[in-house]
């Protein structure tokens, strides 16, 4: 039976799920459900901590290796254009090789590449590495979600991905609380040297329990240029949406690569109908739960990563919070996914994804509301609430979405599916981030000029003008060295104001996109496939 054939019968429900080649369970340790989903979830923190605990070691970086300001954005854009770029195709490996060997080869080659990150001596040599991490991690994350689907029973799959939403969760947010004390009270050489231990500990555990689960439909071959065309077309939509802040939206190098990136997926779609084994069958998207699941993942990325992402400056700059303390406000954000994210799981598995899906995306919206309200003014009890909330929403999406996406593919696709999944999580965050972040630009351009001239501030030149909106952008306030105190204050106040009218509307454009979610989630449903991995090793 070809994959196409399998496809077919699993996406319209006709014939049973393809069963795993391998399943039986491994004696001892090998093969348990829950210390499988241990093993995963630590080799799955180090990928996820990666993505935001970098951010605070990069002006230590800048100032050690005599880094640019351009060169610095690079340490974090090649990690996310890396993982971005392969992750569909790490998921294929998976499911051609077996999620272990490829999820014990994701661990090895992370932790060395962090390990070489934290030797470097020049800021090519730190970027090179950070291109690496990406690769090996793409290959960890969409193995950690095959594993579990064909480890635990259908039943108990939502729960796994309850507790691995839980981790990736936790580890994103708490990043930028570890990174703050490891540079401020160690060095930022041991934000990547940290994740040495862990890699071992991720081996050493993978070796010992993890199980090998091969589909009896197991891709046996490879599409070489369907792989060459999805990761230009994923290449050029990543690397629009990074660099359209500097070009401009309306910009010409922009715009070539969108419809690059759209040129590159009208091609991939065209020659995965024509090819015996594609990437991604596209019988796959047949059905409408699956599709709508990506879709969701979509939007909650952008509501959620485009949001936060100008917290954090209003947090630091607004506020003059430090990076820790900053990091501690977030807690209650992060606590709510820890707590959220397993009760998220219990309730998906007795009433279905559609209702918590719904909620999910609501609560979300709520929040992003709530944080349009947010002033110079606002404590932290206040900040605390939107903050909860939003994870409160965030965790049913998260364990949800990847139940629906994973556990509506067949076994045999599990990888692909959870390449899907975190591709749409990573595609959506810089679309959130770009789009957000065009949004904030444009606001405070429009704005500052006029509360700048209210304050009886003295008129700007053109290019003064722009270095000031740049500032702003992200809360800082352009006050230049030997400003008199008063005019200083000024100058501030009407920075902060602006800031903050531009956060508010990006807020609340998050939340529009939050409420379009809401009715996503209504075309989602349970898995049609999950109990392919049902009964593999011990409950």
């Amino acid at each position: 039976m070809t994959s196409q054939t399998t496809i077919d019968k699993a996406g319209a429900g006709d014939g049973p799920p393809a069963a795993p080649a391998d399943a039986t369970p491994g004696k001892g340790l090998r093969g348990h459900p829950w210390f499988t989903l241990v093993t995963v979830a630590v080799g799955v923190m180090m990928v996820a901590l990666d993505g935001t605990i970098v951010a605070i070691a990069n002006p230590a970086i800048a100032s050690d290796l005599g880094a640019t300001f351009a060169e610095v954005q690079w340490i974090t854009n090649a990690y996310f254009l890396a993982l971005a770029v392969s992750l569909i195709t790490a998921g294929k490996l998976g499911d051609r090789f077996g999620h272990r060997q490829t999820f014990l080869i994701g661990v090895v080659g992370f932790a060395a590449a962090s390990g070489a990150i934290g030797l470097s001596d020049s800021i090519a040599l730190v970027i090179v590495f950070r291109v690496f991490q990406g690769l090996f991690g793409a290959l960890l994350m969409p193995a950690a979600l095959g594993l579990l689907r064909a480890t635990f029973p259908a039943e108990k799959l939502n729960m796994a991905i309850g507790i691995w939403g839980m981790v990736i969760g936790a580890s994103t947010a708490g990043g930028p609380i570890l990174g703050g004390v490891l540079v401020e009270h160690v060095n930022w050489q041991s934000v990547f040297f940290i994740n040495v231990p862990v890699g071992i500990l991720a081996l050493a555990l993978g070796a010992w329990i993890l199980l090998d689960h091969r589909a009896e439909n197991a891709p046996r071959s490879f599409d070489l240029l369907g792989i060459a065309l999805l990761s230009t077309a994923m290449f050029c939509l990543v690397w629009a949406l990074i660099k359209a802040p500097e070009w401009g939206w309306g910009g010409l190098q922009t715009w070539l690569f969108i419809v690059g990136s759209v040129v590159g997926f009208a091609l991939f779609a065209f020659w995965e109908t024509r090819v015996r084994e594609p990437l991604i069958p596209l019988a796959l998207f047949r059905s409408i739960p699956l599709s709508a699941g990506v879709v969701l993942m979509v939007l909650m990325a952008i509501a959620f990563m485009g949001g936060l992402f100008f917290v954090t400056f209003y947090l630091q700059n607004v506020h003059g919070l430090s990076p820790v303390d900053a990091g501690l406000h977030l807690l209650p954000l992060t606590g709510m996914m820890i707590v959220g994210s397993p009760l998220a799981g219990v309730m998906i598995t007795k009433v279905g994804p559609r209702i918590p899906l719904a909620f999910g995306m609501a609560c979300t919206a709520l929040a992003m509301y709530g944080m349009s309200t947010l002033d110079k003014g606002t404590g932290s009890a206040v900040m605390s609430l939107w903050f909860a909330l939003l994870g409160l929403g965030l965790a049913p999406v998260m364990v949800g979405a990847t139940e629906v996406i994973v556990g509506n593919a067949p076994l045999e696709l599990s990888g692909v599916a959870g390449g899907l999944q975190q591709a749409a999580m990573q595609v959506g965050g810089s679309l959130g981030t770009a789009v957000l972040g065009a949004v904030m630009a444009s606001k405070v351009s429009s704005d500052l000029a006029g509360n700048w001239a209210k304050a009886g501030l003295p008129p700007l030149t053109p290019e003064q003008a722009d270095l000031a909106s740049e500032a702003v952008q992200v809360g800082v306030a352009p006050v230049a060295k030997g400003t008199p105190p008063e005019i200083a204050a000024k100058i501030t106040d009407v920075a902060h104001d602006t800031f903050l009218s531009g956060m508010s509307l990006a807020s609340l454009v998050a939340a529009g996109v939050a409420v379009v979610a809401i009715f996503v989630a209504f075309l989602t449903k349970r898995g049609e496939n999950a109990d392919a991995g049902a009964g593999v090793g011990h409950i």
